[in-house]
């Protein structure tokens, strides 16, 4: 059976309030141009965490398995990043080595997250799902700290995901369950990767964007590719449901 801990969810995500409250404070106040500058780079950064936390408060029963607490802390890292892509784009400075460094760290425990999770026995959908908005609030950061270096395209990247989520809202077909690729999830794995590349001092503009240009071109093939086989199988579907005698009249 599943290894829980049931009733400490809200534990578990006060917890990672606090750190958050200590950590993207303190970034807030350091680095931030001015005082309203560090209130709106504390904010992004905890719209990062409130999204985590919602998820995760609203389940039912309200548990935080092993892997989710791995979350948990890759979800205030990139909180705290987020602090610093605002700070820096306020006060017009380029990324900072920490900010590489704590996005590098929330990357590198995407890693770590899945095995836990299989090792506790503690797979979910929900701990999934969770996993996958991180990975994608990370690379949405990422991609809005590029931008201060290498233009205002990069937060394309970031914001692909979302785009794709909104279109589901409207086309139901976009809602389906894809089959696991390994394709697609080389290709998100390496959208933080080419982005901390991009970000880290010294590093030419020009290799970076190279680097950008080439990760954007596999993600625009991959959620394209999986456009076409979601349309593929909606289209299908009432031909299959006609075979099978549906009734009519």
């Amino acid at each position: 059976m599943p290894i829980r801990t049931p009733g400490r969810g809200a534990a578990d995500v006060a917890a990672a309030a606090a750190a958050y409250f200590a950590a993207g404070g303190w970034l807030a106040c350091v680095h931030s141009p001015d005082p309203l500058a560090g209130v709106v780079a504390a904010g992004a950064g905890a719209g990062v965490l409130v999204r985590t936390a919602g998820s995760i408060l609203q389940r039912r029963p309200r548990v935080c398995t092993p892997a989710d607490r791995v979350t948990l802390v890759r979800a205030v890292l990139v909180a705290c990043v987020a602090v610093l892509a605002v700070s820096g784009f306020l006060g017009r400075q380029p990324p900072e080595t920490l900010l590489v460094f704590l996005g590098a760290t929330a990357w590198a425990l995407d890693a770590v997250d899945g095995p836990v999770a299989r090792r506790t026995r503690s797979a979910s959908e929900a701990g999934a799902r969770l996993d996958i908005e991180t990975d994608a609030a990370l690379t949405l950061v990422l991609s809005c700290a590029a931008a201060a270096a290498l233009g205002p395209w990069t937060p394309l990247i970031g914001l692909l995901y979302y785009a794709f989520s909104a279109a589901g809202r409207f086309r139901p077909a976009l809602r389906k369950i894809l089959p696991p690729s390994r394709a697609r999830k080389s290709i998100g794995a390496l959208q933080p990767g080419a982005l901390l590349l991009a970000l880290v001092p010294g590093v030419p503009a020009a290799v970076g964007a190279a680097g950008l240009l080439a990760a954007l071109a596999l993600l625009l093939f991959s959620f394209g590719r999986d456009v076409a086989a979601l349309e593929r199988t909606a289209a299908s579907e009432p031909v299959a449901a006609g075979t099978a005698g549906t009734p009519c009249g």
